[in-house]
């Protein structure tokens, strides 16, 4: 486990503790050596053994590195017998699709015992995130941070006099190989809610930090006693009176959505998913799934007491999942000393007033790079949950997404036309489908198709979320583009029509790689086609990425140059590879 004391310089200064690091004079490269292995572990006080690990730490190591740098991290799988891939979340990988680590899109899972190099470059500052992108092995832990700062002798937009990175979770008492079996049993087994919220690594299930080591909480939890030195203890946040922080937030949640607050401080939103925002204030601020941002807060110039930071479940039932804290310990108090109040109160969990009122505040920071002003193409993605031969899936345009044994990437560029499906699925919905009720006719199909989009095109995809089988009952989606920024343009309720048209924003939409569709609503996107590769565009929440909830984008797969043949040594690529050796 990670320390939990964490101060600015004290935390910069660990990062290059984490694994194996170097750099070179020039400052161009940042190399690591990493060993995932299975490893055992109390995250939220409860111990479990199927903690996936890097380097014997959860989370892995942080990797920090300056924009321009090359990334190099040679991961050997120590897993007794499942692969594994890493997906550097956020990093568009421009030249470098291969590196993307999506198993079964971008390469080919890394063997129990095989070691792959994944060498890219991270071409932009920002707040983002590492884990793993096979099955469901984020939920067992798999993450990390990744911090990308400005280039050398360049400044950011705004000023802090140190910072700290907090990565969000959640945990279940579950291992992913059964959270998998009840998710494909026929008919499903709901995994039910998470147990916990971590706040880097770190929970607490069996007792409260909210109340006092001798008090019960209403849930009749006592109150916690840590020596400092458990594994479970809460993160600390050392800071001075009268300064300015920088507090990077990076969400991994495999289902829940956060809301993040810290007691008696406002916060100034900056950045999102490495994209510079026009700055405003909140007290709050809630958090989706692959989500990151950057938060400007002053320290108060006369204090002598700490203060709570809370992280609690927003957009499920919060009552059965224990809600992060950690405390942030002003030097002029003693560390010891318990807040004078009770943590922030979360927002209600289906308040989404609160919700989209935060996120339509999210706005391009002025400079920042325009949409074109007209798309050249336009898909439609409906958000369905569905029925397949027994099992409950998710599905787009009525189509569950299912993967192939062969890389994408490969069978693409080397035209292995039987490798996938090669209908690609369908770009919009019957015009009289009711987002309202349920799917008239609740049967999917399954495909392994992919969308061929024309490459130096401008896209514009409108997500369309619906109702689920259940009567009266939407979810909120968070979906995420591989290889790519897009610009929101907008949001609504309802169906999208030509009416909408006129609520999409062409002067300051923001810039994300994540994105969240509200219950019963719909949101709006335009993005490029300049990135050759294979792209997975999917919801980030885990089971339902499992369960098919997702699409692949192809863009100008011919223009990519050699792909390293570790990448391809499975499937139909890898039977390829194997003849050229022999012949």
């Amino acid at each position: 486990m990670a320390p939990n004391r964490l101060t600015p310089i004290c935390f910069l200064a660990c990062l290059w503790c984490f694994g194996v690091f170097s750099r070179s004079i020039s400052g161009e490269e940042v190399k690591y050596n990493w060993e995932v292995k299975y490893m055992k572990g109390a995250p939220d006080c409860m111990e479990k053994d199927f903690i996936i690990g890097i380097n014997g730490q959860f989370p892995g190591p942080t990797i920090k590195a300056r924009a321009g740098d090359n990334v190099v991290v040679n991961l050997t799988n120590k897993l007794d017998k499942d692969g594994v891939v890493i997906h550097w979340h956020g990093i568009r990988q421009l030249k470098t699709p291969w590196a993307d680590g999506t198993a079964a899109i971008s390469q080919c899972p890394i063997k129990s015992g095989d070691t792959f190099t994944y060498n890219f470059t991270v071409d932009k500052a920002g707040t983002y995130f590492y884990h793993g992108h096979l099955g469901m092995q984020r939920s067992a832990g798999l993450y990390g941070m990744l911090i990308v700062d400005v280039e050398e002798g360049k400044k950011e937009a705004f000023h802090y006099d140190g910072e700290f990175s907090l990565l969000l979770s959640d945990w279940w008492h579950k291992g992913i190989e059964e959270q998998e079996e009840d998710l494909n049993a026929k008919p499903m087994r709901w995994i039910g809610e998470a147990q916990s919220v971590l706040i880097n690594g770190r929970g607490q299930f069996t007792c409260s930090l909210a109340v006092p080591p001798n008090s019960k909480d209403s849930k009749g939890l006592p109150g916690c006693k840590f020596t400092g030195k458990e594994q479970c203890a809460p993160n600390i946040l050392d800071v001075e009176p009268g300064k300015t922080y920088r507090l990077r937030v990076a969400s991994t949640t495999a289902l829940a959505s956060l809301n993040v607050a810290i007691e008696s401080h406002n916060m100034l939103m900056v950045e999102a998913d490495g994209n510079y925002l026009k700055p405003f204030l909140v007290k709050d601020f809630d958090i989706y799934s692959g989500e990151s941002y950057s938060v400007i807060f002053n320290t108060h110039k006369h204090s002598s007491h700490n203060y709570w930071i809370s992280v609690g479940v927003r957009g499920r039932d919060p009552t059965k999942t224990a809600r992060g804290l950690a405390l942030l310990h002003y030097t002029s108090a003693k560390v010891s000393k318990r807040p004078k109040h009770h943590p922030p109160t979360t927002p209600r969990w289906n308040d989404y007033a609160h919700s989209k009122s935060f996120t339509y505040k999210l706005l391009a920071h002025p400079g920042s790079p325009k949409p074109p002003a007209n798309y050249d193409h336009r898909i439609f993605l409906l958000n369905t949950q569905n029925f397949m031969e027994g099992q409950t899936k998710w599905a787009i345009n009525n189509v569950s997404l299912k993967l192939t044994e062969t890389p994408y990437l490969g069978s693409i560029r080397y035209g292995l036309t039987n490798a996938f499906d090669q209908i690609s699925p369908p770009e919009t919905f019957s015009d009289t489908y009711d987002i309202t009720k349920p799917p008239p006719n609740p049967n999917c199909t399954i495909s392994s198709g992919v969308y061929n989009l024309n490459f130096g095109k401008t896209y514009d995809v409108i997500l369309q979320n619906a109702n689920l089988i259940q009567e009266g009952v939407s979810e909120i989606h968070p979906w995420h583009l591989h290889g790519h920024d897009f610009w929101v343009l907008g949001y609504g309720d309802g169906k999208f029509s030509k009416k909408d048209e006129k609520k999409l924003n062409l002067v300051n939409p923001p810039l994300r790689n994540t994105v969240v569709i509200f219950p019963h609503g719909w949101t709006a996107i335009r993005f490029m086609t300049d990135n050759p590769g294979v792209w997975a565009f999917h919801c980030h929440i885990e089971p339902h990425l499992h369960m098919g909830m997702g699409v692949i984008f192809a863009e100008g797969v011919h223009l990519v140059r050699k792909i390293p043949d570790e990448a391809l040594s499975c499937g139909l690529t890898g039977e390829m590879l194997m003849g050229q050796k022999h012949n």
